[in-house]
């Protein structure tokens, strides 16, 4: 298994300079930026609960990511404040749309293809 900090702090700080260049480039889908926020939380728990297993790891990724998601429902002057800066628009979105949900199984579900690949790689 693959249980490499190092590893998996590089690929994290590149999906979050990939996914923040995805919103900046036009010719982007706005949707790939929800896929790699998505394999950025899966990325960020592996990398704290490292001795964890896959399945939990994605089955912490998949609450987080819907639980923000569904808080975008909820409505109040501070959380809608909070949602105008940078850092809750990063992190906390503001407008819920069921698609997102879609984007972050696939986020997700492509942290977890990867590195399958990685470690089935490096068994051999």
């Amino acid at each position: 298994m693959l249980k490499s900090r190092l590893f998996f702090s590089i690929i994290l700080l590149l999906t979050l300079i990939i996914g923040l260049l995805s919103r900046r480039l036009p010719y982007v889908p706005i949707f790939v930026g929800d896929i790699l926020w998505a394999t950025a939380v899966y990325l960020f728990l592996r990398l704290v609960f490292i001795n964890k297993p896959i399945k939990t790891i994605t089955l912490y990724s998949l609450i987080f990511c819907f639980g923000i998601e569904f808080s975008q429902l909820y409505k109040a002057p501070w959380i809608d404040g909070l949602r105008q800066t940078l850092f809750g628009r990063l992190v906390l979105g503001n407008t819920f749309l069921w698609g997102d949900l879609l984007c972050y199984v696939v986020g997700i579900g492509l942290a977890v293809g990867v590195e399958g690949v990685v470690n089935a790689f490096r068994k051999n």
